[in-house]
């Protein structure tokens, strides 16, 4: 073997062929950590509030939420005891707040990275025999439904679970039906059950930076400054947590999917969301 032939081989083989493998290895291992991060965060400070939510109900509805301090959940885990309270308005500010954002954004910036080398660069986002769109109208519509998702959830939807949970949660499935019905008849299947799971990562994500934190910001000002926070803003907030701990199940099987042929169909989907939306609401009583 020449040199010149040498050097092709490995060209070929490490620079092109092993070494886009070996990125989007390092891209998928990123996005499957950074998400076990987000969602069992997630979980944790919903079991925590629910812990908090059973402490205060004897108590009774009445009493200011800036007294609602005398409770606390204890805990047992690594060798340690740890009680935890919660405080709606602390009487004094911590020099150090730790803020839990950072691995939605890397769940999001990961998955998204990983969609676009995969399905978008590697052409797959329809079928390569009698596709009903063409690749690049795929693309122009997977990104469109990515933003136009968020747009609908958050001035429609969202607002709709504030006035009647039940209301938002039958629009909101009869939406999902609808959609996953129409990203099977033109997308490839598997790229389906990757866009509506695009599609539903981004609310979640827009959620946390878009609705929470800011929500959270203003709340910190308010007690810097001796005011009382908004505690509307406050349940809202909390409200689309809580959705995201619904969305985040179907969003896992969802991403799962393309590994398993036998959830290539959009009535397995449709039955897997509202599966997964029943979990969820046993763990958020648990």
């Amino acid at each position: 073997m020449t040199f010149d032939s040498l050097f092709r081989w490995i060209y070929v083989h490490v620079f092109i062929g092993d070494f886009k493998e070996f990125i989007h290895l390092v891209i998928r291992w990123t996005h499957v950590f950074a998400g076990i991060l987000w969602v069992g965060t997630t979980y944790y400070f919903t079991w925590l509030d629910g812990r908090f939510s059973e402490l205060e109900k004897p108590v009774g509805s009445a009493m200011n939420p800036s007294e609602k301090s005398g409770k606390n959940v204890w805990m047992v885990h690594s060798g340690g005891f740890y009680r935890v309270e919660k405080l709606i308005v602390p009487n004094v500010m911590p020099e150090k707040l730790h803020w839990f954002k950072w691995e939605a954004a890397l769940t999001w910036l990961s998955g998204i990275l990983l969609f676009v080398l995969v399905y978008y660069h590697g052409k797959i986002m329809v079928d390569m025999e009698d596709a009903r769109i063409k690749e690049g109208m795929a693309v122009f519509w997977s990104i469109s439904l990515i933003m136009f998702g968020w747009i609908v959830y958050d001035l429609i939807l969202a607002k709709l679970f504030l006035k009647n949970e039940l209301l938002g949660v039958s629009i909101s499935y009869a939406v999902i039906v609808a959609l996953t019905f129409g990203l099977f008849y033109y997308f490839s299947r598997r790229a389906a059950c990757l866009q509506l799971g695009a599609m539903l990562g981004t609310i979640m994500t827009s959620n946390v930076w878009m609705r929470i934190l800011p929500a959270q910001r203003r709340m910190v000002i308010a007690l810097k400054e001796g005011r009382e926070p908004d505690h509307t803003e406050a349940r809202r907030a909390k409200a689309r947590s809580k959705h995201n701990t619904f969305i985040v199940i179907p969003v896992v099987f969802l991403m799962l999917s393309p590994h398993f042929p036998g959830a290539y169909n959009w009535i397995t989907v449709c039955i897997m969301v509202l599966a997964g939306w029943s979990v969820a609401k046993w763990l958020r009583r648990a």
